[in-house]
C-alpha cells in the first residue's frame, strides 16, 4: 500500500473508533442525566446539591468538574479538531464544505430563534449561544440505537459537523463569555504558550513536558479571567501530530497517543460526571408556564427548530449549488433526520448556559429545562424519522 493510500485510510479507521466509543458514551450519558433528574426530584436532592457545593482546594466540587475535568474534555476536543483538519475528514475543502456549512447554519439558526424570544422586556439575550451547540456523544448514541442500517457516511457527516460545531463553541466562549481580565496572569499564560510552541518546533515528542506545562497553563488561564477550559484547546493545538517528519503516518505520534489515551476517560467518566452534576433540575413548582418563559422557550425551540432548519437549509444549498454531494448511500430524508439529531445540545449547551448565567440559580434551572426539553424532542423526532427512512431504504434494497 502506498503512503497516499495509508494516509487516506488511517483517519477513517480512527474516526470509526471515535464513532463507536462516542455512541456507547452517549448511552451512558443518557443514563447519568436521567439519574440526576430522578435524584433532583427525590428526597436525595438536598444531599446531591450539598456535596456539589463542598469546597476542596479552594474550589467547589461543581467548580472542579466544570472548570477542571471539562478542561480535559476540551483538550480532547482540541486534539480531534487538529487531527481532522490536518490529517482527517476535514483536511480538504471538498471534505469541509458540507459539514462546515451545516455547522454554521446550525449555529446561526438557533441563535436567531433564541433572540426572537429574548430581545424584548423580560428576555435574557446573553444566552443566545446556548442552543447553538450539538452534543456529539448524545447524537451518536441515538444513531447507534438505530443499528447498522444508518449509512456510515451520515455518522461521519454528523461527527465532522459536531467537531466544527465544537470549534465554533470554543470561539464563542473565548469572545463572548470571558470575564474581566488579569493582565499579569494573561501574560504568564502567553509565556507558557510560547514555551509549548517552542517544544513543538524543537521536535519534542514526549508528552510529559507538554502536560506539565499544560497544568500550569490551566492555572494561569483560570486566574486570568478567561475560562479555564480554553487552556485545554490551546494545549491540544501544540501537541505534535507527527512522531517525526520521516513517519507522517505513525499512529503512535504524541497527538494520537494522547487522543486514544483520553478517549475512554472523557467518554465514559468525565462527560457522564458533568452530565450528572449539571442535569439535576427540580421540577417542584414548575408547570407548562415555566417552559413558556423566554429563556427555556428560546432554548427549546432554538434546539428543535433552529438547529434542524439551519443545518438542513445550509446542507441543501451547498449540495444543490454543486459545492458538495449528499453523503454516500444516504437519502434527503435521512439527512433531515440527522439535522434533527443536531438539536441534541446537552453537554455543550449546559456548559455555555452556566457561563451565560453564572450568578442566577433561577436562570440556570430555566436553561437546564430548555436544554432538556429541546434535546429530548430533537432526539425522539430524529430517531423516528431516521428509523422510518432507513426502513424504507432497506425495503427498496430487499425488493
Amino acid at each position: 500500500m502506498s503512503a497516499d493510500q495509508k494516509r487516506a485510510t488511517r483517519p477513517v479507521s480512527v474516526l470509526r473508533e471515535l464513532l463507536q466509543s462516542s455512541s456507547s458514551g452517549g448511552i451512558i450519558l443518557m443514563g447519568t442525566a436521567l439519574l440526576a433528574l430522578i435524584i433532583a426530584n427525590s428526597p436525595l436532592y438536598g444531599a446531591y446539591d450539598h456535596y456539589l457545593h463542598v469546597y476542596v482546594g479552594g474550589l467547589s466540587v461543581l467548580h472542579w468538574i466544570n472548570d477542571g475535568l471539562m478542561a480535559v474534555f476540551f483538550l480532547l476536543v482540541g486534539l480531534e479538531i487538529k487531527r481532522e483538519v490536518l490529517d482527517g475528514q476535514l483536511s480538504s475543502w471538498s471534505r469541509r464544505v458540507l459539514p462546515g456549512s451545516a455547522a454554521l447554519g446550525g449555529m446561526a439558526g438557533p441563535a436567531i430563534v433564541y433572540l426572537a424570544f429574548n430581545m424584548g422586556e423580560g428576555g435574557h439575550p446573553n444566552g443566545w449561544a446556548i442552543p447553538a451547540a450539538t452534543d456529539i456523544a448524545f447524537a451518536l448514541g441515538v444513531l447507534s440505537l438505530l443499528g447498522p442500517r444508518v449509512p456510515m457516511s451520515l455518522r461521519v457527516f454528523l461527527t465532522a459537523l459536531a467537531i466544527i460545531d465544537d470549534l465554533g463553541a470554543v470561539v464563542i466562549i473565548a469572545l463572548f463569555y470571558t470575564s474581566s481580565l488579569d493582565a499579569l496572569m494573561l501574560a504568564g499564560a502567553a509565556g507558557v504558550v510560547l514555551l509549548l510552541y517552542g517544544l513543538n518546533r524543537a521536535g519534542v515528542t514526549r508528552l510529559t513536558p507538554y502536560l506539565l506545562l499544560g497544568a500550569v497553563l490551566w492555572f494561569l488561564v483560570l486566574k486570568s479571567g478567561v475560562h479555564a477550559t480554553l487552556a485545554g484547546v490551546i494545549l491540544a493545538l501544540t501537541i505534535p501530530l507527527r512522531a517525526s517528519p520521516a513517519k507522517p503516518d505513525d499512529m503512535h505520534s504524541p497527538l494520537h497517543a494522547l487522543e486514544h489515551g483520553l478517549h475512554p476517560w472523557v467518554t465514559f467518566l468525565i462527560v457522564p460526571i458533568f452530565g450528572f452534576a449539571n442535569a439535576g433540575v427540580s421540577f417542584a413548582g414548575m408547570s407548562l408556564d415555566s417552559l413558556a418563559a423566554p429563556v427555556p422557550l428560546g432554548i427549546a425551540l432554538g434546539l428543535f427548530i433552529g438547529k434542524q432548519v439551519g443545518v438542513f437549509a445550509a446542507s441543501f444549498i451547498v449540495i444543490r449549488a454543486g459545492w458538495a454531494e449528499l453523503p454516500m448511500y444516504a437519502s434527503w430524508k435521512q439527512l433531515y433526520g440527522v439535522a434533527l439529531l443536531t438539536g441534541i445540545g446537552f453537554t455543550m449547551s449546559l456548559f455555555i448556559g452556566l457561563l451565560a448565567f453564572p450568578d442566577s440559580q433561577e436562570l440556570q434551572n430555566a436553561l437546564k429545562l430548555g436544554v432538556l426539553v429541546g434535546s429530548a424532542i430533537s432526539g425522539i423526532a430524529g430517531a423516528i424519522l431516521l428509523r422510518s427512512a432507513t426502513s424504507r431504504v432497506a425495503e427498496k434494497k430487499a425488493g
